[in-house]
């Protein structure tokens, strides 16, 4: 298999990846995964297409990820790594599907509204 080159976003992260058949390595920013998260837990949901599609371990990634927090990263990380597994082979498509790990997650915040203190919230009011 040649490099794959795909993307994922979640909130504001944008992750952009090169996947290719290898030891497992995965690489965000330059930093191992491990030392990148921090968190088994954030680990996990990285993992996660890789798990449901049983192919943990056979891919070299290599990731930039920009924007957000980790586990906005983490999400976006998520999801072009499960495109990337559907473009390298397309009989996966339906158990990532079933998983929702091909959905792009909508949900941003909401800008602040003038005369508001935050999206939604007012001031404090004051009777007297």
């Amino acid at each position: 298999m040649e490099i794959s080159n795909t993307s994922g976003r979640r909130k504001t992260s944008v992750a952009r990846i090169y996947m290719q058949a290898g030891q497992g390595n995965i690489t965000i920013n330059g930093r191992e995964m491990k030392a990148y998260f921090g968190n088994e837990l954030l680990e996990n949901i990285v993992n996660q297409p890789l798990n449901t599609v049983e192919q943990l371990g056979q891919y070299d990634i290599k990731v930039n990820v920009r924007g957000g927090g980790i586990s906005a990263q983490a999400e976006a990380i998520r999801l072009a790594i499960s495109k990337a597994l559907v473009g390298d082979n397309a009989e996966v498509r339906p158990a990532l599907k079933k998983e929702g790990f091909l959905t792009r997650d909508p949900r941003m915040v909401e800008r602040k509204k003038f005369g508001k203190r935050k999206a939604r919230r007012s001031f404090q009011f004051s009777k007297r």
